[in-house]
């Protein structure tokens, strides 16, 4: 299979392409940053492009990365899955909305264990990642899965090299499971691993995962499904071993009312929920509000703009979850009360 960041980095060929409805040659629009909605990011600009004329070159390098090139103005919007709080939005003249939902899903690498049949709680998860479990059939994952034959075999923890917010939503979550991990490592797009080994992106864990034995990493739930790597249930805040179905995702954020959080800063880890995924987060895009080129940024926002109107099927095609009408509604407001006019499609 060909590595999917390569094929993203060529989403767009050439530097301009002839609109269709115009004749007009236009640039093509330029973002970075999240590997975490990379795929539907794809698929939107493949089908947008095929619709419009107009192309999408984005680059997946983390969140990390994105953050850090729109705040240079390399790119017409960063996009990063750990949202800015409002201050910094504020000082650094951005605003920012979200575009999809997703599941981070821990996976493994053990011998005739498939995807689904391995459970694990936040605290149990927290202490492999600390170390302090180190292999397969310790009594903690043992007493989690009774009728599961694991063996004694070493666990290689598989992390993020890059900064990245599928890092922040992980270690967001063990925060919260594990009060050792919040004061000795916390949570972060970067942060300093206590073991383990790491890759670039989710594509790189993903990788990496499946070329090493014994090894427990984290991704987004699409890329777990499209590398065939197993993925095990967790345990949600109201006790039930949760599986990272869109209707988990969904249910992690039934009860947020985006209309009403400032600057769209919400946290989904640890939701309280029947069926809640306890790992789940959204993914943001982040723009000027007063562009350099305004004619860019409203290319931008036209583009986020179909998608939410035309990109629904093909994000649960992926496994992410579309936000619901009234959150577009509410975000296409902020674009009008934040933005300069002139971009503003």
């Amino acid at each position: 299979m060909k590595p999917m960041f390569h094929r993203l980095l060529g989403l767009a060929a050439g530097t301009a392409i002839a609109c269709a409805a115009s004749g007009a040659m236009a640039a093509d629009i330029t973002g970075a940053g999240a590997t975490f909605p990379a795929l539907i990011y794809q698929k939107w600009a493949e089908a947008y492009k095929a619709k419009t004329g107009t192309g999408l070159n984005y680059q997946p390098i983390g969140s990390g990365g994105g953050i850090a090139q729109i705040k240079a103005k390399t790119v017409d919007f960063g996009a990063s899955d750990k949202p800015l709080a409002p201050g910094e939005l504020d000082a650094a003249g951005l605003t920012q909305f979200p575009t999809v939902i997703g599941a981070v899903v821990p996976v493994v690498n053990l011998p005739g264990i498939k995807a689904g049949e391995m459970t694990l709680d936040g605290k149990t998860l927290a202490n492999i990642c600390l170390g302090k479990i180190a292999y397969w059939d310790d009594a903690a994952i043992k007493h989690l899965n009774p009728s599961v034959n694991l063996p004694h075999t070493a666990i290689a923890n598989v992390h993020r090299s890059d900064g990245s917010g599928t890092n922040f939503i992980f270690t967001n979550y063990l925060s919260k499971m594990s009060p050792e991990w919040s004061t000795q490592v916390g949570a972060a797009t970067s942060v300093e691993w206590p073991n383990g080994i790491g890759g670039k992106g989710n594509e790189g864990v993903a990788n990496m995962v499946k070329q090493t034995g014994g090894a427990l990493g984290y991704v987004e739930f699409a890329y777990a499904k499209q590398n065939n790597i197993a993925w095990i249930h967790m345990i949600n805040k109201d006790g039930v071993a949760a599986s990272p179905s869109i209707e988990a995702v969904q249910a992690a954020s039934a009860k947020t009312d985006w209309a009403h959080s400032d600057h769209f800063y919400v946290i989904l880890t640890d939701q309280s929920g029947h069926d809640a995924w306890p790992i789940s987060g959204a993914t943001f895009i982040l723009v000027y509000k007063h562009p350099q080129d305004p004619a860019r940024l409203k290319d931008v926002l036209k583009f986020f703009s179909w998608d939410y109107e035309n990109g629904g099927q093909m994000a649960k095609d992926l496994t992410y979850v579309p936000l619901p009408a009234s959150t577009v509604e509410a975000i296409k407001k902020s674009w009008h009360d934040n933005i300069d006019a002139a971009a503003v499609p």
